[in-house]
C-alpha cells in the first residue's frame, strides 16, 4: 500500500487551502482515512493517540450487524442488495454535499447507518421510497442539528418513522416471504399451493431476485407466497408463529431484524469488544419481559389461554426490538452518556415497547421507543450529574 500512500502525498497539495480542489478536500480526506490513519498529529506532547476512532469504530458495528445482513441477501435475494446500495449512494451523496457545504471533514458515521437503514426496512418497499427516506434520515435526522456527534435521534429512525408516517401503505404491506420457511430448517424453499411448471418458474425467479412489489399473473390467479404478514401481525389476528421460526429469522419481516440468533451473536460481539453499553441492552430487554408478564398477570384478557401468541418471551424474539436495542438504543451520540442513566434509558424503550404493541393498533413499538427515548437521553444524563453534584456537596 506504500504506493498507494505516495499517491496521496503527491496530490495533497491540490486539496489544500489554495489548491486547486480545495473545495473537495472533504472527499480527499475521506478517501485517505479509508484507507490509513488520520494524516494530521495532535500539536502538543505526549502526542498519543486512541487506537480506537471513528473509522474503527464503525467497523466493528458492521461486523456485528454483518451475518444479519447476509442474511436477509439469502431471504430475500438480489433485492435487499438493490435496496442497500440506494441507502448508501443516496445517503452517502448528502453526506458529500454537506461536507463540502460546510467545508468538514466527511465522516464514516453513514457507513453504519446506510447499512442499519434498509435492514429496518420491508423488503418489497420500492427503491425511491428508500432514497427518499435515508436523505430525510440523513438531512433531518442528522445534519440540521450540526452532523455526526451532534444529533438527537438515530438518523436510520427518523428515516424511518418519516416512511411509515408519509408512506403508510408500503411501509405495512409489503412484506414479503422469505426463501426459507420451516421450523429449524433454513433452506426449505417456499411451499406453494398451486402447482404447474409455469407458476413455479415464476415464483423461483421472484424468489431468486426478491421482486417484492412485483404480482405475476398465471392463468388470473396471483403466485402465492409473493407476499406474506409479519408474526406480529399474525400474533393480532391470533395466529402464532413459532417461536424457533422467529428465533432462526425463517419468517417474514424487515430486512435484518428477523434473526433473533444471529442479533444476539452481534450483541455479543459489540458487548465484548465494548463498542456498545451492556447496561442499555440488559436493562431494555428485563424491563421488556417484566412488562410482558406484568401484562399478562394483571390483565384478564392478556392472561388467556388465547393470548399465548402474546407471550413475552416469543414478544422477545418477534419484530424488531432486538434489532433496534442492540444496535440503534446503544448509538453513543443519541443515547446517554452516563452509567445510570443507561440503565433507565434501557428499560425506558423496554417498556414502552411492550406497551405500545399490547395497547395500541401498532404491531411493533420499537422505533417509537427509541426515539421516544432519545428524547429523554439528555434529561437522564442531567438528572444523574446532578445527584452526584449533590452528594458531592
Amino acid at each position: 500500500m506504500g504506493w498507494l500512500l505516495k499517491l496521496f502525498d503527491k496530490s495533497r497539495h491540490l486539496f489544500e487551502k489554495d489548491g486547486k480542489l480545495a473545495m473537495f478536500k472533504p472527499l480527499f480526506d475521506a478517501k485517505e482515512n479509508f484507507f490509513f490513519a488520520p494524516s494530521h498529529k495532535t500539536e502538543n506532547s505526549p502526542h498519543v493517540r486512541d487506537p480506537l476512532d471513528i473509522k474503527r469504530f464503525m467497523s466493528m458495528v458492521i461486523i456485528a450487524v454483518a451475518p444479519c445482513a447476509a442474511l436477509s441477501v439469502y431471504l430475500y435475494g438480489i433485492r435487499m442488495i438493490a435496496i442497500i446500495a440506494t441507502s448508501y449512494i443516496v445517503g452517502g451523496l448528502c453526506e458529500v454535499a454537506f461536507a463540502i457545504a460546510r467545508k468538514e471533514d466527511i465522516n464514516e458515521g453513514f457507513l453504519v447507518t446506510g447499512l442499519l437503514f434498509p435492514l429496518i426496512l420491508p423488503p418489497g418497499i420500492p427503491l425511491w421510497q428508500v432514497a427518499v427516506g435515508v436523505a430525510f434520515g440523513v438531512i433531518v435526522g442528522k445534519e440540521l442539528f450540526g452532523g455526526t456527534g451532534r444529533n438527537v435521534f438515530n438518523p436510520a429512525l427518523v428515516g424511518r418513522c418519516f416512511l411509515a408516517i408519509a408512506y403508510p401503505v408500503h411501509m405495512t404491506t409489503t412484506w414479503v416471504k422469505s426463501a426459507a420457511t420451516g421450523s429449524g430448517n433454513l433452506f426449505r424453499w417456499v411451499e406453494l399451493h398451486s402447482t404447474g411448471y409455469i407458476e413455479m418458474a415464476i415464483h423461483k425467479v421472484h424468489t431468486t431476485l426478491g421482486l417484492g412489489s412485483i404480482f405475476e399473473w398465471v392463468d388470473g390467479k396471483t403466485v402465492d407466497a409473493i407476499s406474506s404478514a409479519t408474526p406480529l401481525a399474525l400474533a393480532k389476528q391470533g395466529t402464532m408463529v413459532s417461536k424457533m421460526d422467529v428465533f432462526l429469522g425463517t419468517v417474514s419481516g424487515c430486512g435484518g431484524e428477523t434473526s433473533a440468533l444471529l442479533i444476539l451473536l452481534g450483541a455479543v460481539f459489540l458487548i465484548v469488544s465494548r463498542i456498545a453499553s451492556w447496561r442499555t441492552i440488559v436493562s431494555a430487554i428485563v424491563a421488556f419481559l417484566l412488562t410482558g408478564f406484568l401484562i399478562r398477570t394483571v390483565d384478564p384478557a392478556f392472561g388467556s389461554a388465547a393470548a399465548n401468541p402474546l407471550c413475552p418471551i416469543w414478544h422477545l424474539f418477534a419484530g424488531g426490538f432486538l434489532f433496534g436495542v442492540v444496535f440503534m438504543a446503544t448509538d453513543p451520540v443519541s443515547g446517554p452518556m452516563t452509567q445510570p442513566a443507561k440503565y433507565a434509558y434501557g428499560a425506558l424503550i423496554g417498556v414502552t415497547t411492550m406497551l405500545i404493541r399490547n395497547y395500541t393498533g401498532y404491531v411493533e413499538g420499537a422505533m417509537f421507543a427509541i426515539l421516544l427515548a432519545n428524547t429523554f437521553a439528555p434529561l437522564l444524563d442531567e438528572v444523574v450529574i446532578r445527584l452526584r453534584l449533590r452528594e458531592a456537596n
